[in-house]
């Protein structure tokens, strides 16, 4: 084994990135870095225990000819290893002028929605992306610069959901320097080297620049944001137990304890405030609003108006809601609806969640009833549940006036989802993105996040007839959040 393949199992070792019995899609460009990562991880299915299921290639359609040149080396790369290769094109600038946009904005959401079809199609558990240490320290800089916090200067992470970056301890010129030893050509993109662009300005002035001072720059700012992302986990564990302690939500709005709010150290007050800003609105939440949210809990002021939202002190509390008016509506969040087939995948992006259907056996090795667990939690991680086969497709959509279903636990006793959100105190405008799973019939099988139809519920006292067959979904967050 190459020693740059050795460093890669070290890494995805150390990381949990790609567990033993995973299938693998390799996203690549055609560039030289996702090249190399094709490669390193095709030698590595010799000695992993996991495999290489197919490559990806999306063609943003930016660069004319090249972009076409691209996709078709991309293909032929994928037919000379005797693997499937996943190829669309998408026009991203159409998609930027759109949705008034950028273009980086666009084309990583087009990707990341690529990403997701491919792997569906490939049957893939992980999508590997070839982003480097110097992608990391370019990323870095350009968040730095920005203003972020540490949440924004945590960078890419080494996974999120299915999205690993096996390369993020890796050298551009390494890189090289390995495909020049197996042979390997790779596409150069012209556009890498447009100075109108900031990341490749960051690329070839700024980084070039630091170098004078500190020769192993980007090393050092890669280990800063891998510094930065252990302290932003633990702050936001940390500010979960202090919003949950702190804030209290209602049918009208959410108040906060303005006096347990002072004594919090500003790096948990701030992540407070814009966890419960956020929960309201989806509208942009800056520094600067958090801070006057904060100058209230200190009393120096009374009332802010917020995007889309109004804060008042309140006695002892600091009451946010919603303000009337404009875009009031649009708040709420619009209804959706898609189907699901069986198998099939889909992306709910009000939700910003993917669901997986799949066909199950409920028979263990020993012949046993397969039991499934009822499904808690918010859909922030990945989670797999099973259900009764029904005919027809299923169909995923949100909440409507009057949907209940018999919650697994509530002996056959049936709910209201309204009763069921105002119970767990779910926020009004979150309660429009939960995604609800119905079959055929519109009948509730599970309310995402928040458990399974008894009606739908594997259990050991079902008849074997009743359960030959079983659907398994799975729910996971959509592409990555950089």
């Amino acid at each position: 084994m190459h020693a740059l393949a050795e460093r890669v199992v070290t890494f995805l070792s150390r990381e949990g990135l790609i567990p033993e019995g995973a299938r693998v899609a390799v996203a690549v460009s055609g560039g030289g870095d996702s090249v190399a990562l094709w490669c390193l991880l095709a030698e590595l299915t010799e000695h992993a225990r996991f495999a290489v299921v197919g490559l990806a290639h999306l063609n943003h359609q930016l660069r004319g000819q090249a972009s076409d040149a691209d996709a078709r080396f991309c293909d032929e790369l994928a037919s000379r290893a005797g693997l499937p290769g996943i190829v669309e094109s998408i026009d991203v600038a159409a998609i930027a002028q759109a949705e008034r946009i950028s273009l980086e904005h666009a084309g990583h959401r087009a990707r990341h929605a690529f990403f997701d079809r491919a792997a569906g199609r490939l049957g893939a558990t992980h999508v590997a992306l070839g982003h480097t240490l110097d992608d990391q320290a370019e990323t870095y800089l350009l968040r730095l610069l920005r203003g972020a916090g540490a949440a924004g200067l945590s960078a890419m992470r080494p996974g999120l959901g299915r999205i690993v970056r096996p390369l993020l301890q890796v050298r551009r010129v390494e890189l090289r320097e390995y495909l020049t030893l197996r042979g390997m050509s790779f596409r150069e993109d012209a556009s890498n080297q447009d100075q109108r662009v900031s990341r490749n300005r960051v690329r070839h002035d700024l980084l070039p620049h630091l170098g004078r001072y500190a020769p192993r720059v980007v090393e050092a700012l890669a280990r800063e944001a891998e510094i930065a992302r252990a302290d932003d986990e633990w702050l936001d564990r940390a500010a979960h137990e202090s919003h949950a302690t702190l804030v209290k939500t209602d049918e009208h709005g959410v108040t906060v304890d303005a006096d347990g709010l002072v004594v919090l150290h500003p790096a948990l007050s701030r992540r407070v405030v814009r966890r419960l800003l956020a929960s309201l609105s989806d509208r942009a939440c800056e520094f600067a609003h958090v801070e006057r949210v904060r100058a209230m809990a200190t009393g120096s002021v009374s009332r802010v108006d917020l995007p889309g939202l109004r804060a008042e002190r309140r006695g002892r509390v600091i009451y946010v809601a919603r303000r009337a008016g404009r875009g009031a509506a649009r708040e709420l969040g619009t209804p959706f609806e898609y189907q699901l087939a069986v198998p099939g995948e889909v992306a709910v992006p009000e939700a910003a969640v993917t669901l997986r259907a799949e066909r199950g056996d409920d028979s263990g090795p020993d012949g046993s009833h397969a039991v499934a667990a009822v499904a808690v939690g918010d859909a922030t991680r990945e989670l797999t549940v099973s259900i009764q086969m029904q005919a027809g497709p299923l169909r995923v959509r949100n909440w409507r006036p009057g949907d209940w279903y018999r919650p697994a636990g509530l002996n056959g006793h049936r709910k209201k989802l309204q009763d069921l959100f105002v119970d767990r105190k779910v926020e009004r405008l979150r309660r429009h993105r939960v995604p609800v799973v119905v079959d055929a019939r519109d009948r509730v099988m599970w309310v995402v996040g928040f458990g399974l139809s008894a009606d739908f519920l594997v259990t050991e006292a079902r008849p074997r007839e009743a359960t030959a067959s079983m659907i398994i979904l799975t729910v996971r967050p959509l592409g990555d959040q950089l």
